[in-house]
């Protein structure tokens, strides 16, 4: 019998396969973060195995270590400062390719890479599609220093605002040492307005609104993948 979870890690893997069609030998791939980029992370190990000649920049440090695990080259932006194009995940996806990303905590990482990227190829199951984005609570990542402040500033918007925890209930720490801040607020009507605003913070490092990123979602429902690009899915 197959459950809902079978199913969702068949989409998964579905998009993720998808995305190798957008690799050439001789890129410069971005790996992104998160469960769907898993899959794409072990189905791009067995291309290099066969011959395909990549080398690959992480956005986090899982990532990192599970790509040199399977035996991928690995790169930083420190030697490549180009990348041909990135697959990562997403936790929103709205009709325009807007996104909320970070709910496994590298936001920071993620936009830089996908900002220096020439195709962000965003992989998802069709549970990330939303017609407005607001569903998924915004990272926001913060210094530690400022975060007091910043929940205030930030709950001024009309966030509900919560300081992400790790396992042990310690603040979440990400890899750049810095804490998130989860926000919910709701719809977020207008997603350039509010990442502005975030963005002229100060203390704030980065916040979970990609917008304008990204080339071509694949949103896979099951083993069927649909190509997705700005506006032609409601």
């Amino acid at each position: 019998m197959i459950t809902d979870s079978m199913a969702n890690e068949q989409a998964k893997e579905a998009a993720a396969r998808a995305s190798l069609g957008f690799i050439k030998d001789g890129h410069i791939v971005g790996i992104g973060s998160g469960s769907t980029v898993a899959h794409f992370i072990r189905l791009l190990a067995e291309q290099v195995k066969k011959g395909l000649r990549i080398r690959g920049i992480p956005t986090s440090e899982y990532s990192r270590l599970e790509a040199a695990r399977l035996g991928i080259s690995l790169t930083t932006l420190d030697e490549c400062q180009q990348i041909d194009v990135t697959v990562d995940g997403a936790d929103e996806v709205d009709p325009q390719l807007r996104l909320i990303k970070g709910g496994g905590g590298a936001l920071l990482r993620e936009k830089i890479v996908a900002s220096v990227s020439k195709r962000l190829v965003i992989v998802a199951d069709s549970t990330k599609t939303v017609p407005v984005l607001g569903r998924f609570p915004l990272p926001v990542e913060v210094i530690k220093f400022a975060q007091a402040v910043l929940k205030k500033r930030i709950e001024a918007l009309g966030a509900q605002v919560a300081l992400r925890r790790a396992a042990n209930g310690d603040p979440y720490v990400t890899d750049e040492n810095n804490h998130i801040l989860d926000c919910r607020f709701g719809t977020i009507g207008d997603p350039d307005r509010l990442g502005q605003q975030l963005s002229n913070m100060p203390g704030v490092v980065e916040h979970g609104l990609f917008i304008g990123m990204a080339s071509v979602a694949l949103v896979a429902e099951g083993s069927e993948v649909v190509e997705v690009k700005a506006g032609s899915r409601a």
